[in-house]
């Protein structure tokens, strides 16, 4: 039996905390409070340096960086028709149409209304190691290299875009900003501070360590499909 070692790792960080005067990370000490302000007034005092230019359209512009690294582009009106773009891409590529979804996706209906598509079978959990199919979100989207941000919690687990074969991210149009700097500030204004796990996500996985050959999929998905919502 593997042991739960959920406690102790608890029990170190809280002593680490103490012994640093961090107190509860939730409520935010007096020290915290300082660092934070201290680190806000350092930000806000230096000049932001200059980004590679992505253009007027800077949606246009994501769209074309993430297909540059082998990602697969669809858009769709509003969320009500993302069930139906997933049958289709699921169909086209021939893949599985069971899927493991972020519980924070509970709220979506993803019954099919087009008599040509089959059902998709979605399960609102973390991904196991039989399931071929995640679908996960992106807090923003970055558009000077198509990149995704993805920030881990209870309801949208880190490993829906790490351990299925294929990755399908939902991504609101709104979401998508022009550079790496605007995704952090987007990050810190809406979380204050980054979660347990944050994920910059360019493309499917791959590597060139042996004899220099591109293998996809070497450390994560073969597949990452962007559904542009609006």
């Amino acid at each position: 039996m593997i042991p739960d070692t959920s406690n102790a790792r608890r029990s170190i960080l809280a002593r680490i905390r103490q012994a640093q005067a961090h107190g509860d990370p939730a409520k935010g000490s007096p020290a915290d409070l300082a660092r934070t302000r201290d680190r806000d007034a350092y930000l806000a005092e230096r000049p932001r340096g200059f980004g590679p230019s992505v253009g007027a359209d800077v949606l246009e512009h994501f769209s074309h960086q993430a297909q540059r690294m082998a990602s697969t582009i669809d858009r769709v009106p509003t969320e009500a028709d993302v069930p139906q773009a997933i049958a289709r891409y699921l169909v086209t590529q021939q893949l599985s149409l069971r899927i493991a979804a972020w519980p924070s996706f509970a709220h979506i209906n993803f019954d099919i209304k087009d008599a040509d598509l089959p059902a998709l079978e979605v399960e609102f959990r973390a991904p196991v190691g039989e399931d071929l199919v995640g679908l996960g979100g992106a807090f923003a989207g970055i558009a000077e290299t198509g990149t995704l941000m993805l920030l881990s919690s209870e309801q949208t687990p880190a490993s829906t875009h790490l351990l299925p074969e294929t990755h399908i991210a939902l991504l609101h149009v709104n979401r998508v900003v022009a550079h790496y700097e605007d995704a952090f500030a987007l990050m810190r204004a809406e979380h204050g501070e980054p979660p347990r796990a944050m994920n910059l996500v360019s493309g499917p996985s791959r590597t060139a360590d042996i004899e220099q050959t591109l293998v996809m999929g070497a450390h994560g998905p073969y597949r990452v499909h962007i559904i542009l919502i609006g």
